[in-house]
């Protein structure tokens, strides 16, 4: 499908893509609008959605809305344009992160992002056990360059260096589990079957606990007496991948997010599952430990992959509020909430 014209249904597609990313506990920490005159989306960081326990500098925000970027770009492609992204860090405008111009046309020759369309919608978050079938390496190896493509690296290790990264991942399950204010802070983004939240994690989306604790899966109910599924054997062979930058800023954060959800599109494109491991990315001495021996190795987030089950999709925000700014003033221009 081919338009030049920014019109209604082209919006729509764009932003349907665009809310359609993977974010920290579903929290969907954008904001978009658009500008006619220059013909851009413009995305805005949701101070509402943060998690001030889990997430204090915004990192995983950024991240978020780095994925949602992505699928901006692809949809654009996927619509017929050649999108030019600008991450900002205007002054006058601090939360508004990038800006998403729609010109020109896709033009052929290198891989395209709008391959990677339909894989929007088919990637889910699976937090299941995997069969423990490898990945072969020709698609860990388009997955690496997927990473490299946003200006970010992603590593497969070892099997010693995974185990590392699991331990590591464990301990920080392990805080979270005794530090009160963390757990609450997870179950508050939890729904339960019937409630019209278009936020969240439903309960359904939940996963078991693997029976042999080599995959520290995320725990969101606790002690609480909430539904979930017996535990089960996970994968004996967990693969996971890290993936890092080489500076730790807001810009890092926003390209780090573009990457992973290049990386996850790449996975769901050969239909391999993906779920994040983000729990020793939120301490930050654990997180600092899974970097390893790497030089200037700034780590994001840990990313489980394999062949197993589809995950459940977890409820998302209307796309279809998006309106043009009001004033250029500083502050001005706020779209409606994705």
């Amino acid at each position: 499908m081919h338009t030049r014209e920014v019109d209604a249904p082209a919006v729509q597609a764009l932003l349907a893509a665009a809310v359609a990313a993977p974010s920290i506990h579903n929290t969907q920490p954008w904001r978009f609008g658009l500008d006619p005159d220059t013909r851009s989306v413009l995305v805005r960081l949701d101070r509402e959605r943060q998690l001030p326990e889990a997430d204090p500098r915004r990192r995983a925000q950024y991240l978020s809305v780095g994925a949602a970027v992505l699928n901006l770009r692809v949809a654009a492609e996927h619509l017929g344009w050649d999108p030019a992204v600008r991450l900002c860090s205007a002054a006058d405008d601090p939360d508004l992160l990038a800006s998403v111009q729609l010109t020109g046309t896709t033009a052929g020759g290198q891989a395209s992002l709008r391959d990677l369309y339909r894989q929007i919608e088919r990637r889910h978050t699976s937090r299941l056990p995997f069969t423990g079938r490898t990945v072969p390496d020709t698609v860990v190896h388009e997955m690496t360059v997927a990473a490299r493509a946003e200006g970010a690296h992603l590593d497969v290790p070892d099997i010693v260096a995974t185990r590392r990264l699991l331990r590591l991942t464990a301990a920080a399950e392990s805080r979270n589990a005794v530090h009160p204010a963390r757990a609450s802070e997870a179950r508050t983004w939890l729904t339960v079957p019937g409630a019209p939240a278009a936020y969240g994690i439903p309960v359904t989306a939940l996963g078991p606990r693997d029976a042999s604790g080599r995959v520290p899966v995320r725990d969101f109910v606790g002690a609480l007496p909430a539904p979930r599924l017996p535990t089960l054997p996970f994968e004996r062979h967990v693969q996971v991948a890290l993936l890092w930058t080489s500076h730790d800023r807001p810009e890092d954060w926003l390209r780090a997010g573009q990457a992973l959800q290049r990386v996850l599109l790449t996975a769901t494109a050969h239909g391999v599952r993906t779920s994040m491991l983000h729990q020793a990315m939120e301490w930050p001495d654990l997180r600092a430990a899974t970097a390893g021996p790497r030089p200037r190795c700034c780590p994001q987030v840990v990313i489980r992959f394999g062949y197993g089950p589809d995950g459940a999709p977890t409820p998302r925000a209307p796309a279809d509020c998006v309106r043009p700014p009001v004033d250029r003033g500083p502050g001005s221009g706020h779209g409606g909430r994705g």
